[in-house]
């Protein structure tokens, strides 16, 4: 792209980065100064994905019980139950974590323990940790 004089009614945007080569693939850099607003946590959204994916699958009759599925996936049932649990999330937690806004001190370790039953409740205990 080349600055030239610009067109009446046209807005010009200066984005600096920079492509580097990373294992053969190409990638955005952008300069030290420049950082994300918000990272999103890969753990917690794996695990929400998984939860949900996994609900699905009981739901549609895939499989008839949790030690079904916890044997397709070769994980254990009681992990695969706990983080069912995730499913019980209020749903603007499940969107902030999903948007890499969750808060500090929310993690899978925490998320991961039996949650309060009620959304506002969980609201609550996870505003003021």
């Amino acid at each position: 792209m080349t600055r030239g004089t610009p067109i009446p009614e046209t807005m010009t945007l200066h984005v600096p980065f920079r492509i580097v080569k990373r294992g053969g693939r190409k990638e955005m850099q952008m300069p030290d100064c420049v950082r994300p607003e918000r990272t999103m946590d890969s753990t917690l959204v794996k695990a929400l994905a998984r939860a949900f994916r996994w609900k699905r699958m009981l739901e549609s009759g895939e499989f008839a019980t949790i030690a079904e599925l916890a044997e397709r996936e070769g994980i254990a049932p009681s992990y695969l139950t706990r983080v069912l649990r995730l499913t019980l999330l209020a749903p603007d937690i499940v969107e902030a974590i999903l948007d890499g806004k969750p808060g500090p001190v929310v993690t899978l370790a925490k998320l991961m323990e039996p949650p309060p039953l009620g959304w506002d409740e969980q609201r609550r205990a996870w505003a003021r940790d």
